[in-house]
């Protein structure tokens, strides 16, 4: 693990659990492998631009044609992409905001899925280019959707397995905190669980 790219969406910069647990997550994890480095990337903090028709169209017009608002427009998408691409291990921090993830990592994710840079048509369909990488997402939710009546409402694991897999991104690992809106004892008891398995992960 020579480089880890650690991502926080969660809007609450104290308080959030998804950044407490990604955090020690991380330090447990660089604590392993000393000679690691971590990239920090803060999306709530330091927020991307949402995608724009001329984004759009410079993402679809090749390198040595694009003209100077495009290659400029281009700019942001392609640094995140080179940072994702050098990561060995992503830490994801993926908080539950009305049954999905927030719109400070739905606009990385839209700044990485590229074609022709993370994933490419061929005769099978898409390939995911984005491969040999290790990924922990934290998740922390206020109700409980891994089981039960509100399990079809968890957009968030499902969707960031779905489209981290289209980008080749296919070890993928989710440490959940669920039902910490349900009160002191279910926060306690997430967070035991969660960090049972963040102690099991940097073992």
């Amino acid at each position: 693990m020579a480089t880890m790219l650690h991502i926080e969406s969660s809007a609450r910069q104290t308080g959030s659990l998804s950044r407490q647990l990604g955090g020690e997550l991380v330090a447990k994890l660089q604590a392993a492998a000393p000679g690691a480095t971590v990239a920090h990337r803060d999306l709530a903090a330091n927020p991307l631009p949402h995608l724009t028709e001329q984004t759009l169209g410079a993402f679809f017009t090749p390198a040595a044609q694009r003209n100077a608002e495009q290659a400029f427009a281009v700019k942001t998408s392609d640094a995140l992409v080179d940072e994702l691409l050098a990561a060995d291990t992503i830490v994801i921090g993926a908080p539950m905001y009305n049954f999905s993830v927030g719109s400070a990592l739905k606009a990385w994710i839209d700044h990485v899925a590229r074609a022709g840079r993370t994933f490419q048509y061929g005769a099978n369909g898409p390939e995911g280019l984005v491969t040999g990488k290790k990924v922990y997402v934290v998740v922390a939710t206020g109700g409980v959707y891994s089981t039960g009546p509100a399990a079809a409402y968890d957009h968030v694991t499902t969707y960031l397995r779905a489209v981290l897999g289209f980008l080749g991104m296919t070890d993928v690992t989710f440490i959940v905190a669920e039902g910490v809106a349900m009160g002191e004892a279910a926060v306690a008891e997430a967070l035991a669980k969660a960090r049972s398995q963040v102690d099991a992960i940097a073992a």
